[in-house]
């Protein structure tokens, strides 16, 4: 007779089953928070619950003795699976739209800061740009009067360069996204400066400054960062 077969084994099976009915552990769980997120189960955002636990020792079924804490997890309130509580430090599908259509408009900003809003031609690409990430109300009006604004505020618009506050907002539009981003995405965004940038002519180096300064906070590399801007200058 094989090994794991026969009356013996099938007697050690069912005593083993009758061991884990009589003796086990449960876990009791405490709510501690809650919210909207990305349920990774679902693939869309959801509300949730954080749990807290706390597990036990059962006998016949009844808790007797501590085992310990556990969690924290978080708990999808449609499918109610248990995530890991790092799954909250994905964006929302609506809180990602709203970084991404932040990101294209500080890029159009810095890229038009650099290179002025006497082209007409920058101005409509730019805010054609604006426009397809969600501010559908963007017109090129707008855009030169921030840019304006922005050339007033000393610190942001240096000496034609981007200067350390618009290099900071920048990077405070850009760095929460990039983690989130596909490498193509981010070289998505990169790329819509550059076609601003060359709506009226080569790259000036402001531009060229500011660009640099757009795929640093993609964390795009150097390298990268040039092939790309060459690519955007050549035709289709």
């Amino acid at each position: 007779m094989l090994p794991g077969w026969g009356r013996n084994s099938r007697f050690v099976r069912a005593r083993a089953l009758g061991v884990s009915r009589i003796l086990g552990t449960r876990t009791a769980w405490t709510t501690v928070g809650d919210g909207e997120f990305f349920c990774p189960g679902c693939g869309g955002d959801r509300n949730y619950q954080r749990l807290a636990g706390r597990r036990r020792f059962t006998f016949l079924g009844m808790p007797v003795l501590p085992r310990g804490d556990t969690g924290p997890v978080v708990e999808c309130a449609a499918c109610c699976h248990h995530f890991g509580a790092d799954v909250l430090d994905h964006p929302t599908t609506t809180r990602f739209s709203a970084m991404l259509r932040d990101a294209v408009h500080t890029v159009a900003l810095a890229v038009l800061a650099a290179g002025g809003t006497s082209s007409r031609t920058s101005l409509e690409t730019a805010a054609h740009a604006v426009r397809s990430a969600g501010f559908g109300d963007c017109t090129e009006e707008q855009l030169a009067a921030l840019v304006e604004a922005l050339a007033a505020d000393t610190g942001r618009v240096h000496g034609g360069h981007c200067g350390p506050g618009l290099a900071i907002e920048l990077h405070e539009a850009l760095d929460p996204l990039a983690p989130h981003l596909a490498p193509t995405g981010r070289e998505g965004i990169l790329l819509q400066g550059a076609r601003i940038a060359l709506a009226d002519g080569p790259y000036t180096p402001a531009e060229r400054d500011a660009l640099a300064t757009v795929g640093a906070a993609l964390t795009i590399p150097a390298d990268d960062v040039t092939r790309l801007l060459a690519t955007a200058r050549t035709p289709s």
